[in-house]
């Protein structure tokens, strides 16, 4: 059942009331779908007909070649969007698959019918497509922030930029992470042994505190 209380307190729902937001969701032809975990949601190659807003649990953004070598490019979270900009352009195929990364609800929005205005003239149209330009634009960042992070060439600055970006975003030095180690390997593009060797000696050296993806800073 979509919470339209916690739906509008998204950047897709900025500024539109919960009331509002469940005649706008039939106009934007809204419907969920769940998904177990590890389901493809969206295959690299394939079209993109809607957007996607997670309701519940959570999707990986992966980027995979020809020899079976994955990416986790992001974590899209609860109430998070996916899947704009490849909405929008629909004729263009995907150069990434959208993976849940637990057992997750997603609302599916077609963003064709956010961008042109319908037959009823509804209000809420340019609110969308404002808000809709603010959570591209944080799509932007999350990117910016994945090259950041395996900018570093040692495993240990690529690790410790990524936790001490996840402590600043956060507002907190105790935190979780959306990420098992394989999949932190696969963000951080490094291999899974070298980094749980490298969390080791950080732990050694004082740096930091971690019990599965549960994580704590030592500064």
């Amino acid at each position: 059942m979509i919470n339209y209380s916690l739906l509008s307190n998204t950047i897709l729902f900025r500024g539109i009331a919960p009331e509002e937001i469940a005649s706008m969701l039939k106009c934007l032809g809204g419907k969920t779908k769940r998904f177990q975990k590890d389901s493809v949601i969206y295959p690299a190659g394939g079209f993109a007909k809607a957007m996607g807003v997670v309701l519940s649990g959570g999707v990986n953004i992966e980027q995979g070649d020809v020899w079976g070598n994955c990416a986790i490019i992001g974590n899209i979270g609860p109430y998070e969007t996916f899947a704009e900009t490849y909405a929008c352009l629909q004729s263009e195929p995907m150069s990434v698959s959208v993976t849940a990364a637990v057992s997750t609800e997603v609302l599916f929005l077609e963003i064709r019918k956010m961008l042109d205005t319908c037959p009823s003239a509804c209000p809420f149209h340019s609110r969308l497509i404002h808000n809709l330009l603010w959570a591209m634009a944080e799509k932007n960042l999350m990117l910016t922030r994945k090259m950041n992070h395996i900018t570093p060439k040692s495993i240990r600055a690529r690790l410790l930029s990524y936790l001490s970006g996840e402590a600043v975003r956060r507002g907190s030095y105790q935190f979780n992470i959306p990420f098992n180690r394989q999949q932190l390997a696969d963000y951080l593009s490094v291999d899974r042994s070298a980094l749980s060797n490298e969390l080791s000696k950080c732990k050694r050296d004082g740096l930091l505190d971690f019990y599965k993806n549960s994580f704590k800073l030592k500064v």
